[in-house]
């Protein structure tokens, strides 16, 4: 990966919705020479696909709260059952495994402070292996996507 891929990739991730016309233009580069960069990029697997960037408050979901789980066992079984559960809950917008402790960071959507609390008592803290849950509510969210350059 070379420079001109990773603008391509900042490119992108400003705007998944550019054309390769118009990102071949802006990294000058022939529409050709572009396209076969962005298809070696999907190829590799850099590129995993494309998604809407959803605004939560927009959707009636304002209440983001991050939630640290540290699971009462880390063998494989024990993660295995606590991450399938985990991924039914559609709430749970993003999920992360982490070294050390705490073992997991959550990031849930809820409609408000109520709609939290019925979805950690009836959902997030009876996940299977859950030992510990610790929230914070997010105040702002400063940088959503940006490109490791």
């Amino acid at each position: 990966m070379d420079a001109i891929d990773r603008e391509i990739l900042t490119l992108l991730q400003q705007d998944g919705r550019a054309t390769m016309t118009e990102i071949a233009q802006k990294v000058k580069l022939s529409l050709s020479a572009c396209h076969r960069r962005f298809r070696d990029l999907q190829a590799t697997g850099v590129i995993r696909g494309f998604s809407a960037d959803l605004n939560h408050d927009l959707m009636g979901f304002p209440f983001e709260t991050l939630v640290f789980v540290t699971l009462r066992e880390s063998n494989g079984k024990a993660v295995l059952e606590f991450e399938e559960a985990l991924a039914k809950i559609p709430n749970v917008v993003q999920a992360h495994r982490l070294f050390g402790e705490p073992d997991y960071q959550l990031l849930v959507a809820a409609k408000s402070k109520l709609h939290y609390q019925e979805l950690y008592d009836r959902k997030l803290s009876v996940l299977p292996g859950a030992g510990r849950l610790t929230s914070t509510m997010v105040m702002k969210t400063v940088v959503a996507h940006h490109p490791p350059i």
